[in-house]
């Protein structure tokens, strides 16, 4: 299995899915998994639930989508890495991608986007740098790569993570 972790907007979801269509496998993205599951939007859960709430949950399906022996491609949450279960369920049971990209990047990509909420704030640009900050020495830990997302095209990042595999003998 191969699993994608960064900050919220560097790119999971979207390279996930075209590195899925290029292995043949599965993609699953473990918000679009816990949104079918609460019947909300992570968003409005946040909101009613709170952070501990939406990080139990997460933390129990992680758990299970990784557990799984079917080959796939798995997008987490930008949070996942925040609970110590998930950095070791995430590094002991695949190959862990860190899709490296830095707050102004991500800025300049979501500024109007409305449905992430730790973005919900009033200077999200200062936010993303906050959660870089804290949550990038744990995507390295994590992570058995890293790749610097940039200004690539998407094609180029599956290219990129394709190689980064193989050159390892993990495809």
């Amino acid at each position: 299995m191969i699993f994608l972790i960064g900050l919220p907007g560097c790119g999971k979801s979207t390279v996930g899915r075209q590195l899925a269509r290029r292995l043949g496998v599965a993609f699953v993205d473990s918000d679009h998994v816990i949104e079918q599951r609460l019947g909300c939007s992570i968003k409005t859960f946040f909101a009613r639930e709170g952070e501990e709430r939406f990080r139990d949950l997460e933390q129990s399906t992680l758990d299970e989508l990784t557990a799984g022996t079917t080959p796939a491609v798995l997008s987490t949450g930008g949070g996942a890495v925040l609970r110590a279960p998930n950095r070791l369920h995430l590094h002991e049971r695949g190959q862990v991608i860190y899709l490296h990209a830095l707050p102004d990047d991500i800025f300049r990509r979501l500024r109007h986007d409305t449905t992430r909420p730790l973005l919900q704030v009033q200077d999200p640009l200062q936010r993303l740098r906050t959660l870089y900050e804290e949550r990038d020495p744990l995507y390295r830990e994590t992570a058995h790569y890293v790749i610097e997302t940039g200004r690539p095209s998407v094609a180029t990042l599956v290219n990129m993570v394709v190689m980064q595999l193989e050159l390892a003998g993990n495809l």
